[in-house]
């Protein structure tokens, strides 16, 4: 079901333990004395000079404006500005007065999401320093009447319904009376009076989700059984819940929406591959157990999401899915005419729905390519009329921006695979460039997409091309294909990104003794994986938030993972099977450092939830005992990336000057120390 769904995402970045926001310098997180000092970092980064047209902050900087969402009366826009100091505070325009009101006022700790909740008042997230534990607060348009709707010290609030139907409630999850496990509650967003809906009682087979309709009631939810397996439960009549499906955890069956087009009321639109590799979206009944009308499905991709129009008796107005692109298909006739409308005004570019009005005559659009940054447009369908609102980052010209180019081969062992190259100009000239190889995060169910990639563009300026694989296990191409990728991480699934850059070297884009490979999270993990493994493929490596050691990985999670561990040594390895903890010790880069020859740059976030610092740490003091010069980047505001613009800025100036001494002229073939 829906919330299932959102589990088996979660799996897929990969997790550590909670870590604390403090930084006093007496109990900085991890071991300080291994942390590159500012004028290292500074000399690093002084070393990416050249007369380039675009500087770090022209990708990296905060937009001036960003964010739109319309009110949902339409009265109101509010959006995102940025200050001289890099906050993003949140402001509400009238559009009939154009008065201008700061709402929401962004100070240490970032706004993480905002948006409506009602005619008059807006919410929004923050968490301490990166930590993730994230408090939901609720003000009026002015900023007055600011209240945190979820005042508990520890504890992760997760949005789950907004009750359109409520004007004064929503529905969140908490996992404040067991860290392990998280329990629905009806939030007065007013008065911060809170209920609890559902007790989630059974940490060892928990409830993994729950499915609400548009009125706030309980219709469904879908337990863990024994660590691998879910129940799917669905209400039976008379109050309680029956087991409506037994699946294995690697199964995908959710609700995307209720069907209100009739008074039946067990109908529902669901995403499933129960029945196809692909998954599809089927009209489903929920109290018979049965599929009443297949949907949409692709032969080649998974259906990601679908919406209905409130005011047109919830007919489909969309399907999306991933395929080479961003697909839109539009279903209703009002959809038919607002893409046609698109493709004729905006040809070459990709959107996508932010949100509408309640009467649905506005629509928010967010428009991309892989040259343009971002735009917004208001889509009026009783004009048919688009209206541009704002370019989110005008200096960077399409014009001088690098194509991005889907690509498709073969792996070693036959496996066809996707992904994308990112060509500066000299490339498309003729000449063999350097490569940056960017394996992504995750990996399980996450993939690389085309459209405007910031550091993608940042290494074009200076003359590198970035190579992007979907290996074995990313999300998007079905379920076998993912599936092929389980306990093959850092193992096949690199061999499938070194076969992409064997493939981008054959077709003379880039040379191949000047490939350097960079990624965060599991991205992070390739990148020490790669280094390790082969160790003279690459000329250099930048590992950001990257797990070093897979022993360590698994006996750091949270409380709320521990629940998910067996799914999660089904997707990795477990160490308890002798054979699998061999290959442990195997693709763990901190056990295989003697391998190491290349220079590597290591980037962390000092309060990361998911991957502890400790990784980083291990790592850095394992090869600098050995005498290597290791620059390692902490930010001590900082989690799991870094969202603050003067932190981003410092990461990518430092790595910039990196690729210029180990990349660009290969100063030193050796990361030892003078």
């Amino acid at each position: 079901m829906k919330t299932t769904h959102k589990l088996f995402w979660a799996l897929g970045i990969t997790l550590s333990m909670f870590l604390g926001g403090t930084t006093n310098a007496q109990e900085k997180p991890g071991n300080s004395t291994l942390v590159s000092s500012d004028a290292e970092l500074s000399a690093l980064a002084a070393l990416d000079q050249g007369d380039y047209r675009y500087t770090v902050e022209d990708y990296f900087g905060n937009p001036k404006v960003f964010t739109f969402r319309f009110s949902p009366d339409g009265k109101y826009l509010s959006y995102r500005e940025s200050d001289e100091n890099g906050k993003r505070h949140i402001y509400v325009k009238n559009m009939e007065t154009n008065e201008i009101k700061m709402a929401i006022e962004e100070k240490e700790e970032l706004v993480r999401v905002y948006g409506w909740l009602n005619n008059e008042r807006l919410y929004f997230s923050m968490d301490k320093g990166g930590n993730e534990n994230y408090h939901i607060y609720a003000v009026d348009l002015d900023g007055g009447n600011l209240k945190d709707l979820t005042p508990y010290d520890g504890v992760r609030a997760e949005f789950n319904e907004l009750l359109r139907d409520d004007k004064e409630h929503i529905i969140v999850e908490l996992n404040k009376n067991n860290p392990e496990v998280f329990e629905p509650y009806k939030l007065n967003v007013i008065t911060g009076e809170i209920t609890q809906l559902y007790t989630n009682e059974d940490p060892s087979n928990p409830i993994l989700g729950y499915d609400f309709d548009k009125n706030g009631k309980l219709k469904g939810f879908a337990r863990l059984r024994d660590g691998v397996d879910q129940d799917v439960y669905y209400e039976d009549g008379t109050g309680g819940y029956k087991i409506l499906k037994q699946l294995s955890w690697k199964d995908n069956f959710y609700i995307a929406e209720f069907n209100y087009a009739t008074e039946y009321p067990h109908d529902a639109y669901v995403i499933s591959n129960l029945e196809t590799d692909k998954s599809e979206i089927q009209l489903f009944d929920l109290k018979e157990n049965k599929v009443i009308e297949k949907i949409f499905s692709h032969e080649q991709y998974d259906v990601e999401n679908g919406s209905l129009s409130r005011t047109r008796n919830y007919e489909i107005d969309y399907i999306a899915y991933e395929g080479e692109k961003h697909v839109m298909v539009p279903v209703s006739e009002v959809f038919k005419k607002m893409d046609a409308t698109i493709k004729k005004e905006l040809p070459g570019m990709q959107y996508s729905i932010l949100d509408s009005t309640e009467d649905e005559n506005l629509y928010m659009l967010y428009v991309d390519s892989d040259k343009v940054y971002g735009m917004y447009y208001a889509y009026n369908v009783a004009k048919d009329e688009l209206t541009e609102l704002y370019n989110t980052m005008p200096q960077l010209k399409p014009e001088d921006m690098a194509e991005m180019r889907p690509i498709t081969f073969t792996s070693r062992d036959g496996v066809t695979l996707h992904g994308y190259i990112t060509l500066p100009k000299a490339a498309l000239a003729g000449e063999k460039v350097p490569v940056i190889v960017n394996p992504h995060g995750g990996p399980q169910g996450v993939r690389d997409s085309w459209g405007f990639n910031p550091e993608a563009q940042l290494f074009a300026s200076r003359g590198y091309a970035t190579l992007q694989v979907n290996f074995r296990i990313s999300g998007g191409y079905g379920r076998q294909f993912l599936e092929s990728g389980f306990k093959e991480i850092g193992r096949k699934a690199m061999d499938d990104v070194e076969d992409g850059l064997k493939y981008v070297v054959e077709q003379g884009w880039v040379n191949p003794n000047k490939a350097a490979i960079y990624g965060g999270s599991h991205g992070g993990y390739a990148v020490l994986r790669g280094l390790t493994k082969t160790p003279d493929l690459y000329a250099c490596g930048v590992d950001y938030v990257g797990v070093s050691n897979l022993f360590t990985f698994m006996k750091t999670i949270p409380p709320y993972w521990k629940p998910y561990l067996k799914i999660m040594k089904e997707i990795w390895y477990d160490e308890d099977d002798p054979s699998e903890k061999v290959i442990m010790e195997e693709v763990s880069p901190v056990y295989q450092i003697d391998k190491i020859k290349k220079p590597l740059f290591v980037v962390q976030g000092a309060n990361d939830p998911r991957v502890n610092i400790d990784e980083s740490d291990q790592i850095v003091s394992a090869l600098r005992g050995k005498g290597y010069d290791v620059p390692y980047m902490v930010k001590y505001d900082e989690g799991h990336g870094f969202g603050k613009e003067e932190n981003r800025l410092d990461l990518y100036k430092s790595m910039m000057g990196f690729y210029a001494k180990h990349l660009g002229q290969q100063e030193i073939p050796m990361p030892l120390k003078d």
